[in-house]
């Protein structure tokens, strides 16, 4: 084969002419060497011509393409391939926490504590007593976990489905749900993870600005113009930035979501851990409100549990699609979280957790305002540091044996920023851990530092 690409050679080759069908097949082609590292792909309107498609269809296969970094290039340098391993991947999160062996505070991931989780001893116990054990009944949910979350769920829903943890949910709401091409506004900054998913559906992201009390009313409404298919955002602890979504914002944001048809979907990925209580848009859009809920950092990752709620239609193609795979949730896990979230003693144990982990945050941000740092008090697992650059950031920090996660991987634009993690941070890392930070966010330490120091 000669390089460029004989494009009539690769359309024949291509029968879906899908977005999916098209990237596809030449992601086949190229892991198996057919079409070489190197080629360069025909032009787009000359292969959309070819198929019988719009030029728009083929961008965006290769936009998929793009994302799994099997192509490159774009514009009169046209597009060759640079890689052969078309498999997806979560390339965002998977860089996580790869730092290195010199790292002596990582501080990247926030993790809840496992000294601050519930002994599962007795939970487990409660769990396999559940009934219809070893059934192969697909069930959407364990009854026994319906009546305990009932009460405390933040608006009411035609249908329930567990999951096997709060991202597997938002996982399986976004393959189900949002097709490549469709417009997606999502809050920035967000999680890691869900700008993995979208990129990976090929959906086209629409960053939706926020400020202390959770996304801008007007920057939604300008976005809803735009024809989006779904606004994703976290109505509860924000995993990058520990903001809460306030009642007054959640009535704002539902004036300017009534005029729409688009698709709610929250994602409450701390759990029982938020300090403040959840305003969702569910109480005003039952007919297109997904909201998922994670027990995870509360009760165990190891539990790997999530319930996601919303109408019935939508549980129903989202639980369709599951039957792919693991079909349903393990019961026995069900009735163990079910158990514990009525059980007064774990409930005492989440409730001094939280504590703790405000405690931790607190001296953080004690010390950081001490050197002349001053950051609002928020909630989470993490505080959110704004910087001068994330690229001097990240490396001040390494210098120093500190990993941190960078905010270019939990945002489309906006302001520059570092995510430094205080779940496990203990008191003795403290002084030397805000030295750090006020030095990576681009500021001098004040005279308090120099004094502290030598005493």
């Amino acid at each position: 084969m000669t390089l460029p690409l004989d494009v009539n050679w690769l359309a024949a080759r291509i029968t879906d002419t899908s977005v999916k069908g098209i990237a596809a097949a030449t992601g086949v082609l190229i892991r198996e060497g057919e079409i070489p590292v190197g080629a360069h792909l025909p032009a787009v309107r000359d292969l959309a011509e070819r198929l019988g498609v719009s030029p728009a269809t083929v961008s965006a296969a290769w936009g998929q393409l793009k994302r799994q970094k099997v192509i490159a290039g774009k514009g009169r340098s046209g597009v060759w391939v640079c890689g052969d391993n078309v498999t997806p991947r979560p390339v965002r999160f998977e860089k996580i926490g790869n730092y290195g062996s010199a790292i002596r505070a990582d501080l990247a991931m926030a993790s809840p504590d496992p000294a601050l989780l519930p002994d599962l001893r007795e939970a487990m116990l409660q769990g396999v007593q559940c009934a219809q054990l070893n059934s192969y009944q697909r069930d959407a949910i364990a009854p026994g976990l319906l009546a305990a979350i009932r009460p405390r769920w933040p608006c009411a829903a035609e249908a329930w489905l567990a999951t096997d943890g709060g991202f597997d949910a938002m996982n399986c709401i976004v393959q189900t749900l949002i097709t490549p091409g469709d417009r997606v506004i999502i809050e920035d900054p967000t999680a890691t993870r869900l700008l993995d998913m979208l990129d990976n559906v090929g959906a086209e992201m629409m960053p939706l600005a926020c400020d202390e009390e959770g996304p801008l009313p007007g920057a939604l409404a300008i976005l809803l113009k735009k024809g989006a298919t779904a606004m994703i955002y976290q109505p509860g602890t924000h995993s990058a930035t520990g903001k809460t979504v306030s009642k007054t914002r959640s009535q704002q944001l539902a004036e300017v979501l009534k005029e729409s048809r688009t698709l709610i979907i929250e994602d409450n990925g701390i759990g029982d851990l938020a300090a403040q209580a959840i305003y969702s848009l569910g109480s005003y859009f039952p007919d297109r409100t997904l909201h998922v809920h994670s027990f995870s950092k509360a009760y165990g990752p190891d539990l790997r549990l999530g319930v996601l709620s919303g109408p019935m239609a939508l549980v129903k193609r989202i639980q369709s699609w599951r039957n792919f795979g693991a079909s349903w949730t393990s019961r026995i896990l069900q009735h163990a979280v079910a158990w514990m979230l009525n059980d007064p003693a774990t409930q005492q144990q989440i409730e001094h957790a939280k504590a703790i982990y405000a405690t931790r945050r607190k001296a953080l941000l004690t010390a950081l305002a001490q050197r002349g740092l001053t950051l609002p008090e928020r909630d989470g697992l993490s505080i959110f540091i704004p910087v001068e650059s994330e690229q001097f950031a990240m490396i001040t920090l390494a210098a120093r044996g500190i990993a941190v996660l960078p905010g270019e991987r939990c945002r489309s634009g906006g302001i520059q920023f570092i995510r430094v993690s205080t779940a496990m941070m203990q008191p003795e890392q403290i002084n030397a851990i805000a030295d750090a930070l006020v030095l990576a966010s681009g500021r001098e330490i004040n005279e308090w530092t120099d004094h502290a120091a030598g005493d």
